[in-house]
């Protein structure tokens, strides 16, 4: 404590012990101490009081979007990292798509990373993408440091980024799974989808039958034999059935190593409330019925689902027709998403720290952060986003620092307003005023 610069202290901290009232002392980028309220402040030090507002630490979204270079009319690091950093997010984890290009080589992470070098409101890292055709490439770019990789098991809706078959995937998981790799899934079955109804037009409930369950469950089903066969490590993104549940819950007592994650979007809305013709309320899979919410808020209770991530995918608004079958699918949610989740987790008796667990220390555990982010603890860096947790706001789109502002979340009235965030021990906004990019690119490595 004697060496800090800056002591930042509030009745509710959020600790890997607990709430309690602090003083966090920070050194440099890295927090020092976790010491009593009252701890007296050193000679020299700064000290940052935010009274009652809750002090939790900086949340890791590992599912965004953000499309640059390339689509940067869609979002680009600098919008999409203002938005971040305005929502309490200190750290996120780039997809592969739908940038150009793609990151599915070294020489492609090497573009990405130069354009995000300057523009990273907060620290970025990458994952890479598993094609069909770039089994070659995968180590080269576990070694240059990217978090895992990429597929599909179905269209992704752009045509660089193809979907890999049953026996691809074979072959990627077992390249994968060979340097102790991580392969990240969404998991829809294109058959099953081809199958479906596909009436296109305005109606949510004909887009909702286009994406049955069953797609989704039968995808996860055939992903965890592929893994409990290697011994591979897999992830699935997204999650939106209810019905996978169990087979998940089963595949990890047997020691199947997959973990799980949902959005956001699919905890706070329902199918029954999605107006026909609204597609910003379209993603894949999509939001569902609100008995099959309930089953995922109670999956996230009990640890069968780990994380809430945003699949943050933008687009510019004229691609958010009134025809679902057509129109872009993806949520914008980044600046939204601790709000969003929060005001829904307090209805349902969650606190703040269940909050914590499932978009800051779960989702850094899961890309191998946790020694450095994702919790109020020595050692670990300054990040933290301070919140009031019982302010409420409601959603004006042109206030989002979103590239395109057109989102699902419009008029909607939200708990929690984040009044400053922290990266490695340095403010980088309050109220809605941003310093100039601090960012770091992170590495696996």
């Amino acid at each position: 404590m004697s060496e800090a610069e800056l002591v930042l202290r509030s009745t509710r901290v959020i600790t890997p012990e607990g709430t309690r009232a602090a003083s966090v002392a920070v050194t440099g980028e890295k927090i020092t101490a976790v010491l009593p309220y009252d701890a007296p402040v050193p000679a020299g030090a700064r000290l940052e009081d935010v009274g009652d507002h809750v002090v939790l630490p900086g949340l890791v979204d590992t599912h965004v979007h953000v499309n640059d270079p390339g689509r940067t009319e869609w979002e680009g690091f600098w919008t999409a990292t203002r938005a971040a950093a305005a929502g309490g997010i200190t750290t996120l984890v780039d997809m592969p798509l739908n940038s150009l290009p793609p990151t599915t080589t070294v020489d492609h992470l090497r573009t990405k990373q130069k354009v995000a070098s300057d523009k990273a409101h907060m620290d970025v890292g990458f994952w890479g993408g598993a094609l069909p055709d770039n089994v070659g490439d995968l180590r080269p770019l576990h070694e240059a440091g990217v978090f895992g990789f990429k597929a599909f098991l179905s269209p992704s809706g752009v045509d660089e980024f193809p979907h890999l078959d049953q026996e691809q995937l074979a072959r990627s998981l077992a390249e994968i799974a060979g340097f102790g790799g991580l392969l990240i899934v969404h998991a829809e079955d294109p058959h099953h989808l081809a199958a479906a109804p596909q009436h296109g037009g305005p109606k949510y409930t004909h887009f909702l039958a286009s994406r049955p369950r069953d797609a989704e469950d039968t995808a996860i089903a055939a992903l965890i034999a592929q893994a409990r066969r290697l011994d591979a490590r897999v992830h699935v993104l997204h999650l939106s059935s209810s019905d996978a549940l169990p087979l998940i819950a089963e595949a990890r007592a047997d020691g199947v190593r997959v973990t799980v994650e949902t959005c956001p979007h699919y905890l706070a809305f329902t199918a029954e409330e999605v107006p026909d013709g609204a597609s910003e309320f379209k993603c894949c899979p999509p939001i569902r019925e609100a008995a099959n919410q309930d089953l995922l808020w109670q999956a996230l209770a009990d640890g069968t689902i780990d994380c809430v991530v945003t699949d943050h995918s933008p687009s510019t608004a004229d691609l958010k027709t009134d025809d679902f079958a057509t129109a872009w699918g993806g949520i914008s949610g980044l600046q939204l998403s601790l709000s969003a989740v929060w005001t829904e987790a307090r209805k349902r008796g969650h606190g703040l720290e269940d909050v914590v667990r499932w978009m800051s220390s779960n989702t850094a555990r899961l890309v191998g952060l946790d020694t450095r982010k994702g919790a109020i603890a020595a050692g670990h860096d300054a990040d933290f986003a301070v919140l009031a947790p019982d302010e409420t706001f409601t959603v004006d789109p042109a206030a989002l620092q979103h590239r395109n502002r057109v989102t699902a979340y419009a008029g909607k009235t939200l708990y929690g307003v984040v009044k400053s965030t922290w990266l490695r021990g340095q403010r980088i906004v309050a109220d809605g005023a941003f310093t100039e990019p601090k960012g770091q690119l992170l590495s696996r490595t």
